[in-house]
This record gives C-alpha cells, structure tokens and sequence, in this order.
C-alpha cells in the first residue's frame, strides 16, 4: 500500500510518500516541504490569503518532488490523504481539493486525517519509533494536551489548556520582545544568552494535581517586567526576561508531563508538535526520563513541524488498524474547529 499524504493546514506545504514495506510496516520513502517563513515574516504572523495562495503555488509540484524522491508514479499510489483539519479554512480547502482532484484522476480513494492525530503518531516516523501504550505530550501550535495512548485510535485526554497554549505562550512573549516571525524559535534562541533565573515569573496550574495547562497569564507577565524595564532594555535584559519565560514554560510541561506517566503507570512518554523541537524542552525531559528509567521519544526534528509524512503516516496506521474506510467519491469537505474527540468518534 502506498499512500500519498498532503498537509496545508497552515502555513507549511507537505507532501510526502509512505508504503508498506517486507517487514509489513509502514517506512517514509519521500517527503517535501516548503516553508512560507519568510512570506509571513513582513506580516508579523501568518495572513491566512496568502497562505491559501501560495499552498495553490507548491502543492503539485511538491507532489512531483516527493514522488521522485520515492522512485514511484502517481499511478503506483493506492490511497491519497490530505488534513482535514483544525487549521485555515483556505489553506484546508487547497490540500483537501488538489488531493480529491488527483484521487479522482487516478481513480484511487481519499482518507481526510485529523491534523493533530498526525503530529500524535509523528515518532513513529524517527528512526526510534515508541511502543504502546505511552503518554503523549502534544505541544503544536495553539495546541497543548496530555493523552494516554494505548494504541492508533486509542486515545484518552488527560488534560489540556484553558487558554493559551504552550506555543502561543512562545510567540506572544517573543513578540513582545520585539523578535521576529516565527517568535518560539527567536525567543530560545535568545534564551541561550540570558539567565533563566533572572526574572520571577509565574508557572500557571504548576501545583495543581490536575493535568491541565494555563498560559496566558505567563505572556501577562512578561508584558509587565518589560514596562518595568523602560522604554528601551538592554539585549541582555531581553536576554533574561527570554530565558526566564522559556523556563517557566518548560518547568510546567516537565512537570505535568512527568506527573501524567506516573498517574498513567507507565514508563513511555512520546512528545510531538512544533515545541517539541525546543532543546531545553528536550533535555529537561530526557534528564527526567533517565533518572525515574522512563523511555522519551520525539520525532526527527525535521518532523516537528507541519509536515505531510505525518499525515501519509497516519492515514497508513489507521488504514492498518481497520479505523478508517478510504473514501471512493471525491465531495470532501474540511473542519477548522475539529476537536481528535469528535474525530475519532465520527471514525471508529
């Protein structure tokens, strides 16, 4: 089985190829992305038109790219999956249209994935794949959320955030800082010249035994240090105030998260999404997982972000595990407001 995956959620353009191997499991054999980086970066944050445009722009050809890359033709491709949702209605619509309109041309089906399912199965991309059942910290975007994962489909939410999410919690106070687009990788960067402990900032829901997440009165703070700073701070007070948000909101995920393992009972803790390419992030809990002798996965930092190898791999894991039917007719629709609950129970 081959699969043809598509993401345009946002602003990344992903085609990738994965195929069932001798071994019977599923192996990425090509994958191509562009980033609009650089097109929202004037803009200060992603305009959704011209995101809906430029995926127009890159998905044919990246199709091309990672079927090259794969040494297969459109006609060896047996199912096409695209993301259907959360994301940008306009950027959804492209995928969701060009994948309908290449299925339809081959006379193959369709499998719309949930975006986040596919940042969920991602590690099992990397080169370390995890084994069921593991806690999952899903760290993505305007998404934070612990589940438990006891196999594809098997997901149990254990908690998640009221409001903002970790990422946000990134970008808001980068841009508060004045750095540029995309804020989360500026603000670490900057982290790396400051001291963490600089600044008092507070760790939301951190004592509470419950495993949710609240970020929006970090970015809150960190509005307020700098109007205590001045009107112009040094690069080294925007230094610390950088290291100290980044380690209050790498303090509150390593903790939730260890507590979640624990409350789970199990030993495997499988982290995804665009923070999880953070490295304090990565070394706080590979230090945690060593001491208590737990296993963490991540997927290849590559693999962190948007990318269509997950959702090829996902639509494959699902196909596999006998939860999702290809569809033969070509009407598709997509969901910006798509919960993984209400997906998982319109599928199974």
């Amino acid at each position: 089985m081959i699969v043809l995956g598509i993401e345009s959620s946002c602003d990344e353009t992903g085609v990738a190829v994965v195929a069932r191997q001798s071994d019977g499991l599923p192996r990425l054999l090509g994958d191509a992305l562009y980033s609009q980086v650089k097109m929202h970066e004037a803009y200060g944050g992603v305009v959704p038109e011209l995101a809906s445009r430029d995926h127009i722009r890159r998905v044919i050809p990246l199709a091309r790219q990672a079927l090259s890359q794969a040494q297969f033709t459109l006609s060896d491709v047996d199912v096409v999956a695209f993301t259907r949702g959360p994301g940008l209605a306009g950027a959804l619509l492209v995928g969701a249209g060009a994948a309908c309109a290449i299925a339809a041309a081959l006379d193959k089906p369709t499998i719309g994935i949930h975006h986040l399912e596919g940042h969920l199965l991602s590690p099992f991309l990397s080169a370390d794949p995890p084994r069921f059942p593991f806690v999952a910290l899903l760290v993505s975007g305007g998404h934070t959320q612990l589940m438990r994962v006891d196999g594809v489909g098997q997901y149990s939410l254990l908690g998640e955030t009221i409001d903002d999410a970790a990422g946000e919690a990134f970008d808001k106070s980068a841009k508060l800082l004045g750095l540029g687009y995309p804020g989360g990788p500026a603000l670490a960067r900057l982290a790396t010249q400051g001291d963490p402990a600089a600044f008092e900032l507070p760790r939301p829901l951190l004592h509470q035994r419950n495993a949710d997440f609240s970020f929006a009165g970090l970015k809150t703070a960190v509005m307020t240090a700098l109007k205590r700073l001045g009107d112009d701070p040094t690069l080294q007070q925007r230094a610390d105030l950088a290291a100290s948000t980044q380690a209050a909101i790498v303090e509150v995920l390593v903790t939730k998260a260890v507590r979640a393992v624990k409350a789970a009972g199990l030993t495997r803790l499988v982290v995804a999404g665009g923070v999880g390419a953070n490295s304090e992030l990565r070394r706080q809990l590979n230090a945690a997982a060593q001491k208590r002798a737990w296993q963490v996965h991540y997927p290849e930092l590559a693999l962190c972000t948007d990318n269509g190898a997950m959702i090829a791999m996902a639509a494959a894991m699902r196909l596999d595990a006998g939860l999702a039917a290809p569809q033969p007719d070509y009407g598709f629709d997509v969901k910006p407001r798509w919960p993984l609950s209400e997906a998982l129970r319109a599928e199974t």
